[in-house]
Order: C-alpha cells, then structure tokens, then sequence
C-alpha cells in the first residue's frame, strides 16, 4: 500500500511540474527575429548624368525594352539633404491626399458627351510627385526630354509649344509642327472615346485634360506621335500635347502613365511588350547605381514570388493587391486582419501598389497594431520625437548599426520579407531614424516605393498578377 502511494504521489508530483513547466513556458516570450540595419545618413542629391551613350545604344530585342530611371531629386541638386527630404514628405503627402481622393470619388465620374469636360482626371503627380524619370525621345526626329514614370496616372502627356501657359522644364519645349509623325486624333475617333470626360476644338481635334490634387492641370490636344527608347520606336502612341499646363513638376516634360487604364502606355503597347513591365527602386543611400525600368516578356523576373490583381470596378487605374497580414518579428501582428484591407464590391477600402508614392500608408487600424508590435520589439532602442508624419523614431547617434525586428508582408501567395533599411529610415544627418509606415483614416492602403526598394517589381497584365523578387537590381 504504501509503495503505491509512493507512486501515487510521484505521478501527481510530475503532472504538476509539467503543467508549472508549460505554463512557464507560455508565458515567456516567443524568439524575436531580427536583422541587422547599416546605419547610414540622409543621401546627398544625385548628380544627374545622362551618358549619350544611353541615348544612342543599340536597339534592345524585340521582346524587351530597358531604361534607366533617375529619383526626381536629381533635379533639384542645389537643395541640402534636409531639404530634400522634406520636399519628399511633402509631395507625398500631395500624393497620397490625391489618390485617397480619386478612390473616394470612383463612383462619381460619369462620361458625357459635348465639348465640355464633366470631370477631371485626378494624378499623384501633384508637386512632381511621380518621384522617378527616364529619358525619352518624343517625335520624329526624337526630340529627348525628362518624362516622369507613374503606375498612379494612364495618360501619357508632355508640354507642347505654342504654350498658353508653361510650367519651366529642363528641355526645350516640344514642338509638334517639327515632327514628321505627330497627328492630332479626330474628336470621333475611338482614342478620343477613350478618355474619361474628352473635349473638342472647333477644329475638330480631340481635347484632354488632366487634374490633379493639388490644383496642377494640363490641357490640350490629344494625339498620336512616336516615342523612342534609346534606339528602340514606339509608333502611334496616344499622348496629350498639353498648351496649357500648370503646377510644380519640378523640371520634367510630362509624365508616361503606367497605370492599369487603357490609355496607359503598358495598355496601349500590349502587342509590343506582352502587356509586361517591371522596375527596380534603388535605396538611394547605399548605391549610386541607378533604378530601372524594362518593358517586355523579360520584365518578369522567373525568381519573383507574384500575387494576383484585384480589379475595382470602379475604377482601373490602380494594381490592388490582397494583403492577408503582416509579421514583425516572426510573429503575426495581432488585430492586424485581412479584412482590413479588403476591397469590397463597391470600390471602397484594398491595398494598392504605388511607385509615386514614398511611404506606405495603411488604414489606421492596421498601422496601429503594425506600429505597437514594432515598438515592442524594438523596444530596446532608444526612443526619439516624433518626426513629420513619423510617430515612432528612434536616436540612433553614435552607432554603425542595430538589430531591428523583421516585418514581412503577407500577400496572397507571396511573403515579402522587407530589408532593414525598407522601413527604418533616417530622417535627418543627426542619428534619427523612423518607422517608414503612416496611417490614414481612409479605408485604402497603398504600398509606397521605399517599401519596395531592392525588389523587382513585375506587373503582368497578361496574367493579372504583380511580383517581387529580392535583390532585383542587380
């Protein structure tokens, strides 16, 4: 008898100290992952240089089309890092003010006929926000200028003299009576149909308009002229010949819209290049080697981990994604939902990807839950002020580098594990450094181009599906 409860008592000893052990363990916190970020300061403006030698390389193949892109800053080089930077937060702000804007009027641009304009178009390019240019010869002979690339915006445009009015830009204006290609579109013309609200002269000529967010326009004739891409033509591409065009674009000419419209230049060059194109961000901090931009099959990275397009339909601009969630540390964020970022049948709330857009923003939320997790796992780093838009810094002075908790985006069917240096940024030449996400009290989510930076980023109309590959510039 007293052997049995000797074991009795020892059977009854080890259930407690296992339920003690895994009560223990539940309590203790989960590994944290982290990486390391490389400390660095604010860039000094980029020097811009535009080889000849680009312009007059031989043609690319059929199939594929690559251009070198150039951060806007590179036309304002007199400015202070500082400055700079400021500037940048301040035309993201135009940006992100304009595309919330367009999301919530989606409902609301009926088409009319006449030869008035119902609505306006609304952009991001508000305040030269397009944030990435490239170089491209407009007529025939190519007249090269500064064209601003844009996945927000579908109208291809750029100044044209005689201007009524024109904005200062780093190039001669065009001239369209110099180009033996340049044609105006007649105002029956299916191009014409195309635009959303179009206009018509007395001349019979199809009129566009542009607007955008912070009162910046351009208006004009709408036409088809040859673009050219170093060596490779583009013929009969459907472009605004703007004589009235107002607002601060900071240098460029005009902007070639990316977007999912079908007046977009990946739109109307879907025979060309298979409906495909992709773009590597540089972090302009680290290297000096330019971002680019390909069009065509070789667009699509074959390392690239893609997730599907969401169509709205109400509005074909943008590239909604599905993003299901958002780990930081290894961990999913808690009460950060896929409902949250849920596109609904009416065109309200989703996630899109933007390339003029700097910092992301999600629904408020969202960002709340992302940027408390944050705060805990980095709660080992010194706090600074807050900064700007920025609520969650940290005074980093005096060190090379740190470990910082990793943050991965869940899309479906494709996990994007962010660098360090994609969303923990320095904000000033003193050693602070700030969470590079926002929160917006709308119900649209856009993920911003330092968020995407190092990846390649392949739009496949063809399929309907975006991709990021990692270490995509290279």
């Amino acid at each position: 008898m007293e052997g049995k409860n000797k074991t009795t008592n020892g059977l009854l000893f080890l259930s407690l100290a296992l339920a003690l052990s895994l009560s223990a363990a539940a309590t203790l916190p989960f590994q944290l992952q982290t990486q390391t970020l490389t400390l660095h300061s604010l860039p000094h403006p980029p020097t811009l240089s535009w080889p000849q030698a680009e312009a007059l390389a031989e043609p690319d193949p059929d199939d594929a089309l690559s251009l070198n892109l150039h951060h806007i800053d590179a036309l304002s080089s007199d400015k202070t890092p500082e400055q700079l930077f400021h500037l940048r937060l301040k035309r993201d702000a135009k940006r992100v003010e304009s595309l919330l804007t367009l999301a919530a009027l989606n409902s609301s641009h009926a088409r009319r006929s006449g030869s008035g304009f119902s609505s306006s178009i609304i952009s991001g390019l508000a305040q030269g926000s397009g944030e990435y240019f490239t170089r491209i010869g407009v007529g025939t002979p190519a007249r090269y200028v500064y064209m601003v690339l844009d996945t927000g915006s579908d109208v291809v445009w750029l100044q044209c003299a005689p201007c009524r009015k024109c904005y200062s830009q780093t190039d001669p204006v065009f001239d369209p009576s110099k180009s033996r290609t340049y044609a105006g579109i007649p105002c029956g013309a299916p191009l014409c149909r195309r635009l959303d609200s179009p206009g018509c002269n007395k001349n019979k000529v199809c009129q566009y308009q542009v607007s955008y967010g912070d009162g910046s326009f351009t208006f004009g004739d709408f036409s088809t002229e040859t673009l050219t891409f170093r060596r490779t033509r583009v013929t009969r591409v459907a472009l605004g010949c703007g004589h009235d065009n107002e607002g601060l674009f900071i240098g460029a000419a005009g902007l070639l819209g990316l977007g999912r419209g079908r007046l977009s230049f990946p739109v109307q060059t879907g025979r060309r290049f298979n409906q495909k194109f992709s773009y590597c961000l540089v972090d302009r901090s680290a290297s000096a080697k330019p971002s680019s931009v390909v069009f065509g099959d070789s667009a699509v990275s074959r390392t690239a981990r893609f997730t599907p397009l969401l169509k709205n339909p109400k509005l074909d601009t943008f590239y909604y994604v599905e993003l299901l969630g958002i780990s930081v540390g290894g961990a999913p964020v808690r009460g950060l939902s896929a409902s949250l970022f849920r596109l609904d049948s009416a065109g309200n709330g989703g996630v899109i990807i933007d390339s003029g857009t700097s910092v992301t923003r999600l629904t408020r939320p969202a960002y709340i839950a992302l940027r408390d997790a944050f705060r805990v796992g980095a709660s080992r780093l010194k706090r600074a002020p807050e900064f700007s838009l920025f609520d969650t810094c940290f005074d980093l002075s005096g060190l090379t580098e740190v470990k910082v908790p990793t943050v991965v985006l869940h899309f479906r069917g494709a996990d994007v594990s962010l660098p360090a240096t994609n969303y923990l940024i320095p904000v000033d030449n003193s050693g602070s450094f700030c969470f590079a996400f926002a929160g917006t009290m709308s119900g649209l989510s856009i993920i911003g181009n330092i968020q995407q930076q190092g990846f390649r980023v392949s739009y496949d109309l063809a399929s309907s599906r975006v991709g990021f590959a990692p270490r995509g510039c290279v």
